[in-house]
């Protein structure tokens, strides 16, 4: 019998083990610590945690110190039994094996020696002490019970140990400690499956959003996606730096999640902008492409020159030098439709020579042969959105903030706003939407902001440009860095910490993966380039 110095001891460790437990976040750590607490309190030489999986109960933490057996939980080698059903195939319940009468009555069931136990079956038990020479002698099966009643687990002790060390019964005093142990360690299971079930719910919804973006546009549901794995890779990147002006960021495994949360949320804006822009392939890209339109006119224009030359309005080598002239035109407005190329003066010049051509449409009326709109298109100088396009781009970042600052966020999430909205702010304060400076923004916004420019130069899903190449990419980003774009001490570790070629061997085609001539990437420091061509 325990003394009663022995059950207040017990009793305390009892209440602190209730704390431990509640506040434990990863599952198979928690079964792992239930299962040790209650062979700490009954000085159990074995034990075995089951959980209810339909009608079965499953092995998911064994131990035993006399066999060494330490399998299952967190930190065990994995279990391959198989699950003990409930009940047999006729229907009849499975209760001549005592974990399943426990489970089935949600009684506990205390046994001082198998081999001499009534109502149970044990030729299991007996012929597992043939083969390993093992005795089982006493158990106690106690069930798991939440706090509507239902039994979730059940928890199995086998062979208390005396002061001597020799195999005794489990005491009543015993009995009553490892009941309220499990009765506690229940709720706390059952609480973290709640938790574990609403951070599954959150995160569907939130995939869900991401579909509903992808089947708008394909490629921003790919975005949405490469942007939280690459924030992530960088983020563990700067809390492994031990040198330099990060070296004192950190993350535990709560800060990961709220990361994850606002990479997977850092685009949810774009649910709101139109598709056509989102998606603009070309400069006179709408609802479609107007270029088929302008490839008609050009096709009038060869018309009347045709016409004219056979009238003997055009000779001969007039009529072909015209007709040279309008090829060559019209491969210029096509290239200037693709916006692949930075567009300087003298193609903006030629466009606007072009768009003074006069042609008659099918009514007989000479008209413009680009409008202002379309001519404002074709000479949009970088990429294919013009400044009106770009503005509603630009204001999906302001709609995430909105949408994200507008929900109740959990005391664990509440940087989640912060972290998904600054990924279009500079370093230099250029930024938006909010014009924040380096100092106003958290390490993981700025991480955030080269994931989502990095993800987006070597994207090969985009309908308006190739991916580029690491090289290309980096040397883009270089420039960022002597430009005030992005974070340099970030960059540095995105170099450093090779979280670039991790990145690109997880998501980049092989033909993407160049070799990097480190002293051409701008921004790299002399030091730096040696060191990665190492």
């Amino acid at each position: 019998m325990s003394s009663e110095s022995e059950i207040l001891a017990r009793l305390e460790t009892l209440n602190a083990i209730g704390v431990a437990l509640s506040s434990e976040r990863d599952l198979a750590t928690l079964l792992e610590r239930i299962l040790e607490a209650a062979r700490d309190f009954a000085d159990a030489d074995g034990g075995t945690l089951y959980l209810v999986e339909g009608d079965a109960l499953r092995f998911e933490v064994l131990r035993n110190d006399s066999l060494g057996f330490f399998m299952g939980g967190r930190h065990g080698q994995p279990i391959t039994f198989p699950a003990i059903p409930m009940h047999r195939e006729d229907g009849s319940a499975n209760d001549s094996m005592v974990v399943v009468h426990a489970a089935l009555t949600g009684r506990t069931v205390n046994i001082a020696d198998a081999y001499d136990a009534e109502g149970f079956d044990f030729s299991g038990t007996r012929a597992f002490d043939a083969r390993t020479g093992y005795r089982s002698q006493s158990f106690l099966t106690v069930p798991m019970k939440d706090h509507d009643g239902h039994v979730i687990g059940v928890l199995q002790l086998i062979n208390a140990k005396g002061r001597d060390g020799a195999i005794r019964p489990f005491d009543a005093a015993i009995e009553q400690l490892v009941e309220s142990l499990a009765s506690q360690a229940a709720i706390a299971l059952n609480n973290r499956r709640l938790v574990d079930q609403l951070e599954t719910l959150f995160e569907a919804l939130i995939n869900l959003i991401n579909t509903a973006i992808d089947e708008k546009s394909p490629y921003t549901g790919g975005h949405c996606e490469r942007v939280p794995a690459l924030t992530t890779l960088l983020a563990d990147a700067v809390a492994r730096t031990t040198v330099g002006p990060l070296a004192d960021f950190t993350m535990d495994e709560a800060d990961r999640y709220e990361l994850k949360i606002a990479g997977l949320l850092h685009d949810c804006g774009k649910i709101t902008t139109p598709v056509h822009v989102v998606d603009k392939a070309t400069k006179l890209q709408t609802l479609y492409d107007r270029i088929g339109l302008v490839d008609t006119r050009f096709e009038v224009l060869l018309r009347d020159a045709e016409i004219a030359h056979l009238r003997g309005e055009l000779d001969a080598a007039a009529y072909q030098a015209r007709v040279a002239q309008l090829r060559a035109d019209r491969e210029t407005v096509r290239a200037a439709n693709t916006g692949g190329e930075f567009l300087g003066d003298d193609r903006i010049a030629e466009l606007k020579r072009i768009a003074a051509y006069r042609w008659r449409g099918p009514d007989g009326t000479e008209r413009d042969f680009l409008d202002a709109d379309e001519l404002g298109n074709l000479c949009i100088r970088r990429g294919t959105l013009n400044e009106a396009e770009r503005g509603i781009i630009n204001h999906h970042i302001v709609m995430t903030i909105r949408m994200l600052e507008a929900l109740p966020w959990p005391k664990h999430l509440r940087n989640v706003p912060e972290y998904a909205g600054g990924h279009h702010e500079r370093m230099d304060g250029k930024g938006y939407p909010r014009g924040l400076t380096r100092e106003q923004m958290s390490v993981q916004a700025r991480v955030m902001g080269i994931a989502d420019i990095f993800e987006a130069l070597t994207a090969a899903d985009r309908p308006y440009k190739p991916g580029k190449t690491l090289s290309e990419s980096l040397t883009i980003l270089g420039r960022m860095k002597l430009d005030h774009h992005v974070d340099p001490d970030l960059f540095d570790v995105f170099l450093r910490e090779r979280v670039y070629l991790e990145y690109a061997r997880r998501f980049l085609p092989p033909e993407q993966i160049d070799e990097v001539d480190w002293s051409k990437i701008p921004g790299v420091s002399p030091e730096l380039a040696a060191e990665l061509s190492r």
